[in-house]
């Protein structure tokens, strides 16, 4: 499935992604440990497990209460940018005020240095209701700051290349559509670039909207994203739905009054401009069959109708933008176009009519996915490209199953499956499946350090996996007459919590702490945030957020495990790029009798941007040494790993230490996370 945004980038190579939580009290949302040494602060706890907290839930906001709550921020956002410690050059941007029960507002900002938009800048305060700064959370925390902002390329060179990269990949009739100079900032060191797009075509007949970074000092290419994402969705249609219309005169119009004023369009197998709103002296739409073009029309405009309902009335959320406006969709897009995408740049639907234009893609879950794509973009605008974009995608795929069991509709019941219906194999086989992706031939049951290589569309298996095992939980079940049976990594079993729980922690990692580079880790660390301040960090659902992130191979289970006892730090702990020293994280466990065992576990948890970089020891309370990982060639970000050492001859009580040193220049990155466990 589709979508575009100009804060999604795709590219050879993975940017850091995980990010940071500053300042006081976060560590216990995120700690995870039975028993943990320096992360011991405690948050406020949900009134017992199983019910939220309602101090933590996100109040509905009236368009005008939010645009005021944005015009307040907007106000402070220069005393906030000197507060937060930045540079004189650099400046915030207001994107979005999630305000919760208690007061908390969650600011999210987007940032600009010597005027120029920071690609990878953007961040997140948090501040309690007495004003007082609660957490930080960055996409980056690389310091923002450029040697020149004088181009030794110049952008015609950058807009050609671009050009070329693009019918390269196949784009037809490929033209600089748009370039402008930003800041590089998502994937390391700032650096001085270009961002160009282009437009045409691409080799299917999706419009074409590819975004190139290219260094402005030495011309290489940094980055590069479709800013139009393929797929597919469910095209079964609904059946007979009521639909809001207008009347003016005789003639009623697809234009929902109730909802935004959501209009829909009949592009007739045109593939550009609005098309023509469907409009009939009759207020039944439609036949049921493609041979009335209106059947179409009205199954996209109840899908966007239920897309809107599904966020307000779950969420509190009004509308993609959460600002009481609606989009537009576009139907019967090219000819025999098997697609359907989300346009940021028209705010806008588009659904092709599926092979020989005889399965037009507009059912619920695509509505609920791709509609979803806008509200990732206008919340944590997550790159689409890497974990980031698996993450983007699965967030859509996640609330696209939302919608399907919102709708409670007997023609198209809720399940767990993507694009069921519309046979895009041959063999009646859906396009994905939560419960174990993989099924498809290409997704991924579970992390791995190279997953983030993988297509977004199956690098999302990981995400949607975790959350069908935290919904639904682990082995062989049946849900509305579909038989699933989804297995863990570990072996261990997953009890669910729920759809609807699931879906609130998902919605509020992705708008309080989700940032565009967020990885698979960092969304862990973000869910299990979310999932502190609704239910508590005591309670069962936090602990089958662990449960099933571990059970995808993301960090370690609630208690290590296997039964075990797990000693955690998750404080932040910057990496000074070579020739710096080495820097140590410490754990004190406590509590235990005798040695450490001979199959120690040690859990690292490291953003960086080229992890060869790194040589990783352990260091036990006496000061004897464990290599853990030696420095070698290896351009992959980040260190995800756990290592089993042979501690049997150490005391097990006592201050370990996990020391890390950064043996390559130019690349940076920080200890996000550690843990010691003793099975």
């Amino acid at each position: 499935m589709s979508s575009s945004s100009s804060r999604r980038r795709t590219s050879h190579t993975t940017p850091r992604r995980a990010a940071g939580i500053a300042l006081a009290g976060v560590a216990a949302l995120i700690a995870t440990a039975v028993q943990s040494g320096a992360a011991s602060a405690s948050p406020a706890q949900a009134p017992h497990s199983g019910k939220i907290n309602p101090a933590h839930v996100a109040v509905k906001l009236t368009p005008s209460q939010r645009a005021e709550l944005i015009r307040d921020a907007d106000g402070a956002k220069a005393r906030t940018a000197k507060d937060l410690g930045l540079g004189a050059q650099e400046k915030l941007v207001v994107k979005d005020v999630v305000k919760d029960a208690d007061g908390t507002l969650h600011t999210r900002y987007e940032r600009t240095y010597a005027g120029l938009p920071v690609l990878g800048g953007d961040l997140v305060v948090d501040t309690a209701r007495s004003g007082q700064t609660e957490r930080v959370l960055k996409a980056t925390e690389a310091t923002v700051k450029v040697a020149s902002l004088t181009p030794k390329v110049s952008k015609a060179t950058a807009e050609k290349q671009a050009v070329r990269r693009a019918e390269a990949l196949g784009s037809k009739a490929s033209a600089d559509q748009s370039s402008r100079t930003v800041i590089w900032a998502a994937s390391g060191k700032p650096v001085l670039a270009y961002e160009t797009v282009i437009g045409g075509l691409q080799d299917d007949g999706t419009p074409n909207q590819l975004h190139v970074i290219t260094d402005a000092s030495t011309g290489k290419e940094l980055f590069r994203y479709q800013g139009i994402e393929t797929g597919v969705g469910n095209t079964q249609y609904s059946g007979q739905v009521p639909l809001t219309t207008t009347l003016s005169g005789s003639t009623y119009t697809l234009n929902d009054g109730s909802r935004g004023g959501h209009k829909t369009y009949n592009l007739n197998h045109g593939t550009s401009g609005t098309g023509t709103l469907f409009s009939q002296s009759s207020d039944t739409w439609g036949n049921g069959t493609t041979s009335n073009a209106a059947t179409a029309g009205a199954d996209a405009h109840y899908g966007a109708a239920v897309t809107w309902d599904f966020y307000k009335n779950t969420f509190g959320r009004s509308g993609i933008r959460n600002d009481g406006r609606a989009a537009y969709s576009r139907v019967h897009y090219g000819n025999s176009y098997v697609n359907a995408f989300w346009d940021d740049s028209c705010f806008c639907m588009t659904y092709g009519d599926g092979s020989g234009n005889a399965d037009p893609l507009t059912s619920l879950d695509v509505a609920g996915h791709e509609m979803s794509h806008g509200v990732t973009s206008n919340t944590a605008g997550l790159n689409y490209s890497g974990e980031s974009g698996g993450l983007n995608e699965a967030t859509s795929d996640i609330f696209g199953t939302g919608v399907e069991f919102y709708a409670n509709n007997s023609t198209d019941v809720g399940d767990y499956l993507i694009g069921e219906k519309i046979d895009i194999n041959g063999d009646g086989t859906p396009l994905r499946y939560m419960d174990k992706p993989s099924k498809d031939g290409a997704s991924a049951d579970y992390w791995s350090s190279g997953v983030g290589n993988k297509d977004v569309h199956y690098s999302s298996g990981v995400a949607n996996h975790f959350f069908y095992l935290l919904s639904e939980g682990s082995g062989a079940k049946v849900i509305n007459g579909v038989s699933y049976n989804s297995p863990t990594s570990d072996g261990l079993p997953v009890t669910g919590i729920g759809r609807d729980k699931a879906l609130q922690i998902w919605y509020r990692a992705l708008t309080t702490k989700f940032t565009s580079t967020t990885n698979y880790a960092a969304a862990r660390t973000g869910t299990l945030a979310a999932a502190g301040e609704l239910y508590g960090t005591s309670s069962a659902e936090y602990k089958a957020v662990q449960d099933a992130w571990a059970a995808v191979s993301v960090g370690s289970r609630s208690g290590g495990g296997g039964g075990g006892t797990t000693f955690e730090n998750s404080s932040d702990v910057q990496i000074p790029d070579y020739p710096g020293s080495a820097v140590t994280s410490s754990i004190t466990v406590s509590g235990r009798s005798g040695n450490a065992p001979s199959n120690l576990q040690v859990s690292v948890d490291i953003v960086h941007t080229w992890s060869g970089d790194l040589q990783i020891d352990l260091v036990a309370p006496d000061g004897s040494t464990y290599r853990l990982k030696n420095s070698a060639y290896d351009p992959t970000p980040d260190v995800h790993a756990t290592y089993t050492v042979n501690a049997s001859s150490e005391t097990a009580n006592g201050t370990w230490k996990l020391r890390v040193q950064d043996l390559g220049a130019q690349d940076t990155g920080y200890i996000d996370d550690w843990k010691l466990t003793f099975p």
